[in-house]
């Protein structure tokens, strides 16, 4: 039976990876140029680092801390063997190259960790930080994650978004000269004002550039946003599990067919989460998705 799409899951078997692989999110303490003034104040009208990053809701943990306690918790939940260290909250490149470094060096502290992710901004990179990014590559499996939310700028202008679809290009093109390191998107689906078309165009897009990886998120809204904001005002409506499910299944049909799929939905604590509260039942979504494609006789890539 053809796979409806290409799990993460299915991509560590296929690299070797013996036993269960999970990801150990830390907050190194980093900002981000989009709320300390630098491109612009406020950031992101959906952003709120408490409802991405556990760690961020206890602040003052070490990394080494984060990461032996997250180690910790995967063994015990779900008989992890290997972990990635997955540097999430906020722009995880946005420091100078010696901070970077003391940061994603504390990974050789663990035997056990076997892979690197970062999460940036695609206006916080330059080839010295790629070229201490593939420093690690040599020994560990290694991906930068850009946010890219979507391809259509007056979207990225009206998010607040403060860079244009044409700095995640360039972060792609320059990412590309190192060839070892793995480059993950992120896409939002949801957006304010967004059709179904231009959603698509985002998928298109990103199938097109034939990336490593890439992360679908729907957009929610997190206590203490400007989203929240424009959401209470009746400004924002999100969208039905129904409806995100059928463009979910559709986004997959326009990626190549060996981009991971890392996120098909998200997460968020519920006493942060305004709407939609479906958004709590992470698993149904997945499933109802396989089912959807299933239905359709669909799968990732049919319309790549």
């Amino acid at each position: 039976m053809k796979e409806l799409y290409y799990k993460f899951s299915d991509y560590f078997r296929k690299q070797g990876f013996k036993g269960r692989v999970h990801k150990v999110t830390v907050d190194a303490g980093f900002s981000c140029p989009n709320r300390d003034g630098t491109r612009s104040r406020g950031g992101c009208i959906y952003c709120s680092n408490e409802g991405f990053s556990v760690h961020t809701r206890a602040p003052g943990l070490a990394i080494e801390q984060q990461i032996a306690q997250g180690m910790q918790a995967l063994r015990k939940r779900f008989k992890a063997e290997k972990f990635i260290v997955y540097f999430q909250a906020y722009s995880n490149t946005y420091a100078s190259v010696d901070q970077l470094k003391r940061a994603y060096d504390t990974i050789k502290q663990f035997p056990d960790v076997a892979g690197l992710a970062i999460a940036t901004r695609p206006d916080c990179i330059d080839e010295q930080i790629l070229a201490l990014i593939d420093s690690y590559t040599a020994k560990y499996d290694v991906w930068i994650e850009y946010g890219l939310q979507s391809i259509h700028n007056r979207t990225l202008v009206y998010i607040n978004r403060g860079h244009l679809y044409e700095d995640f290009l360039d972060a792609v093109y320059k990412t590309r000269k190192f060839k070892r390191i793995k480059i993950c998107a992120h896409a939002i689906v949801g957006l304010p004002f967004e059709t179904e078309a231009m959603i698509l165009d985002t998928a298109r897009a990103i199938g097109q550039l034939k990336l490593d990886g890439v992360k679908i998120h729907p957009l929610h809204v997190i206590k203490g946003t400007a989203l929240e904001t424009l959401y209470r005002r009746g400004e924002f409506k999100p969208m039905t599990r129904d409806e995100y499910v059928d463009l979910a299944a559709k986004f997959l049909e326009y990626l190549w067919p060996q981009t991971v799929i890392q996120r098909l939905t998200a997460d968020c604590p519920p006493d942060l989460l305004v709407a939609p509260l479906w958004l709590l039942e992470k698993q149904r979504v997945l499933s109802e998705i396989e089912r959807h494609l299933a239905a359709q006789h669909t799968f990732q890539g049919r319309r790549f």
